[in-house]
């Protein structure tokens, strides 16, 4: 697991994930941890070292 800083596509605050670098593509939606607007993550590894990431809001 590597942690990672990001901004919230909603209230642009600085916030942390856990990722799991032992899983080459990812795509999942989780709550921002300070406004709780659903944030759709979509990232991807190689040889464990993070390549992409990246983060937009949901249509509610």
């Amino acid at each position: 697991m590597i942690e990672h800083h990001f901004l919230c596509p909603y209230c642009w605050q600085g916030v942390s994930v856990l990722l799991d670098n032992s899983i080459a593509r990812q795509s999942y939606i989780e709550d921002c941890e300070v406004c709780c607007n659903p944030i759709q993550f979509e990232m991807r590894f190689e040889d464990l070292e993070l390549t992409d990431f990246h983060v937009a809001p949901i249509g509610q």
